[in-house]
């Protein structure tokens, strides 16, 4: 589908553009949606963060465009899911529980 844009008004243009951002954005979400549903509420992930710290934590939510996840020092942050990547839970720190019984 070729479109001659020489031929159409500026108003023309102006919805023209206005509907291929819409698009784009549509495509974009659409995107997100999908690699969002490579991970599941609870899962450990990781990602790296703006000074190239990589920062992992546990997903807890799914956006509209990104994910939340909260980190192990307790900071929630909004992610892309292009960004995450699953990591390996934490191992759980076995504690033992020593019962006392006291005799009366």
């Amino acid at each position: 589908m070729l479109i001659d844009i020489d031929k159409l008004s500026e108003g023309e243009l102006i919805d023209l553009n206005n509907r291929i951002v819409e698009r784009l954005r549509f495509l974009h979400q659409m995107r997100a949606h999908k690699t969002m549903l490579n991970f599941s509420i609870g899962d450990h992930v990781a990602f790296e963060d703006q000074q190239g710290r990589t920062i992992e934590g546990t997903l807890t939510r799914y956006n509209k465009r990104s994910v939340t996840v909260i980190g192990h020092d307790g900071r929630h942050w909004n992610v892309s899911p292009g960004f995450l990547r699953k990591a390996h839970a934490p191992a759980a720190t076995k504690t033992s529980a020593v019962i006392t019984l006291a005799e009366r």
